[in-house]
């Protein structure tokens, strides 16, 4: 693994003309993972569904309840997903599954009840068809062929996820009191399932394989071993489970702003559109930060640009740590904490693709597990949260978070630096893992 942090580049690589030659086009992986923002960042957890049953007399228990059940599919789907490395293209299995899970939501909305035994049915399906989304385009970046597109792709990926989540978010919950439940499901529909079609301006390089099953079980063999039986495999596993740069904050934040004097209005205005579109300026930042670096004749490897920007968004909560408890220092520490958190998830996304390598046979199923694997952090951080909040109070929250942060990112961060080890000549640079997508 090559984690130099700053190489010169006198010129582009073998890969990178080509792919100029191809043209990659990684913009449209913004929009390419629009079904998976709008329906599990969007409608589950963005906060319509909890709001729509909420308006059919469901409790929070009741919501709460269905809203994890639907969840399961985000951290679960590497299971199904190998799938889409076989059978038909990855930008197939994309439509298939976006297309799918469209029309599924359509027929939930159709349903007399959303909490209805074949409404939830439904709704279940189409979470765990979404998914495929997610793996097809895990697989489709990893065969971007230029280090820039990968680090592009990564960007408008993650804002892609972000923006249309929380633009599915804000339009279902603003025309639920407009339109009848069944136009709803058309809407919900349209958002979720018209986006894919751009995976047909997708390059395909993907060749399947003619092997017999055998064969093709032997090379997945050698691409896992490859890519995760490895020494260089160790600061990029570290990477995926490090304790910064995971946002476990956002969702905890508004529990603590009546304490910071700020009303729920701004509240809801900041963890609803003008949130969501600011992660996503913050995950486009981090294309533009790769391009500065690259017009500085700089080349950064992705781990140590990853874990940088982690040292950074834990530094932002030192602002709701040890400011004054007032909206200014609540406003100014969320908004700089939720920027940097989506530059964090677009690098990640961008390390990933440095770890996996080459897409080859299984580029799909290996996105998959780092991906889900890269979910552990933020589950067990959002407990440590909590546990900081009780413990410490109000300021608590943010503290835990921003120390524990800081000196995981810090460790990591000088272990690249100062262990430097090479790779033969000739060998890409390399980088590592994680999407909270």
């Amino acid at each position: 693994m090559h984690i130099s942090t700053t190489v010169t580049v006198a010129d582009l690589d073998s890969g990178e003309e080509t792919a100029r030659v191809v043209h990659e086009r990684p913009w449209l992986f913004g929009l390419m993972i629009a079904p998976t923002g709008a329906l599990a960042y969007g409608l589950v957890q963005g906060g319509a569904l909890a709001y729509l049953l909420s308006t059919q007399g469901i409790m929070s228990g009741g919501q709460s309840h269905l809203i994890a059940l639907l969840g399961i599919p985000t951290w679960l789907y590497f299971v199904w997903s190998p799938i889409t490395d076989f059978f038909v293209k990855r930008r197939t299995w994309l439509l298939i599954g976006g297309l799918g899970a469209g029309v599924l939501i359509v027929a939930a909305f159709h349903q007399p009840h959303l909490t209805s035994r074949s409404a939830v049915v439904l709704m279940l399906v189409s979470t765990f068809l979404v998914q495929l989304v997610v793996s097809s385009c895990g697989g489709l970046m990893a065969e971007l062929r230029s280090d820039m597109d990968r680090k592009r792709a990564s960007s408008f990926y993650q804002a892609g996820c972000m923006g249309f989540g929380a633009l599915a978010a804000w339009l279902l919950v603003y025309m639920a009191s407009r339109v009848q439940q069944e136009t709803l499901g058309w809407i919900a529909g349209a958002i979720i399932g018209l986006q894919t079609l751009t995976a047909l301006a997708a390059p395909a390089r993907q060749e399947l394989s003619k092997e017999n099953p055998g064969e093709s079980l032997r090379g997945v063999t050698v691409e896992f071993k490859r890519t995760f039986w490895t020494w260089r495999a160790v600061p990029y596993l570290a990477y995926v489970l490090l304790p910064a740069g995971t946002g476990a904050a956002i969702g905890l934040l508004p529990g603590v702003a009546a304490q910071y004097h700020v009303g729920g209005d701004s509240v809801a205005w900041m963890n609803g559109l003008a949130g969501g579109l600011l992660l996503a300026g913050g995950a486009l930042s981090f294309a533009a930060v790769s391009w500065l670096l690259r017009r500085m004749s700089l080349r950064v490897s992705a781990i140590v640009l990853a874990t940088f920007i982690s040292l950074v968004n834990g530094v932002t909560l030192a602002i709701l740590w040890l400011g004054h408890l007032d909206p200014r220092t609540y406003f100014t520490g969320v908004t700089l904490y939720l920027f940097t958190s989506a530059m964090s998830y677009a690098s990640s996304t961008a390390v990933i693709l440095e770890f996996m390598g080459d897409a080859g046979t299984s580029g799909s199923t290996r996105y998959s597990l780092i991906n889900s694997l890269g979910n552990i952090p933020v589950q067990y951080m959002i407990l440590v949260d909590g546990w900081g909040g009780d413990h410490f109070g109000v300021r608590g929250l943010a503290g835990t978070e921003c120390v524990v942060g800081i000196v995981a990112a810090a460790v990591l961060l000088c272990w690249l630096l100062f262990k430097r080890p090479t790779l033969p000549a000739g060998a890409p640079v390399m980088c590592l893992p994680f999407t909270r997508a």
